[in-house]
């Protein structure tokens, strides 16, 4: 996984709860998925283009890659915080995460690559809609002004 410049990103705290650990008392590895599409809706609520939007526009984006790895286990009752970071959004929707735990360590890192199908036709489309493309492009813009203002 290379490290890529984030365009937007998300957080999402959460707690690990009982029903996502094994008998080991760790997190299963399967619900790591489940929280990084937590996350992922968090960052495309905050494009405005989360998940009844797309189909609105006529699309869906399913996961065509995920690559996750796993560097500390979550425990039972732990803390942490995903991040999703915004990496590619013209030809597919490429995102990367990073979970923290509570002592500020970095316990899994992950990306997932969805592209966008056209939901009448279940064609896949080579690049994204013109839509998302806009509206992640003028979050872009917003937050660029927002901190050029903030260092005023």
């Amino acid at each position: 996984m290379k490290v890529e410049k984030s365009l937007i990103s998300a957080e999402l705290p959460f707690t690990v709860e009982f029903y996502d650990v094994d008998t080991m008392g760790v997190v299963w590895h399967g619900n790591y998925a489940k929280y990084m599409e937590a996350a992922r809706c968090v960052l495309l609520d905050k494009i405005g283009f989360g998940y009844n939007e797309m189909k609105k526009a006529g699309f869906a984006f399913p996961v065509i890659t995920m690559d996750i790895r796993y560097i500390r286990s979550l425990e039972f009752g732990e803390k942490a915080i995903i991040r999703a970071d915004l990496i590619e959004y013209k030809d597919i929707l490429e995102i990367h995460y990073k979970i923290i735990n509570e002592k500020g360590e970095v316990t899994t890192k992950a990306e997932t690559k969805q592209a966008a199908v056209k939901w009448d036709t279940k064609e896949t489309q080579f690049e994204n809609p013109a839509i998302f493309i806009e509206r992640v492009e003028n979050l872009i813009a917003k937050e660029k002004e927002a901190n050029k203002a903030a260092f005023k």
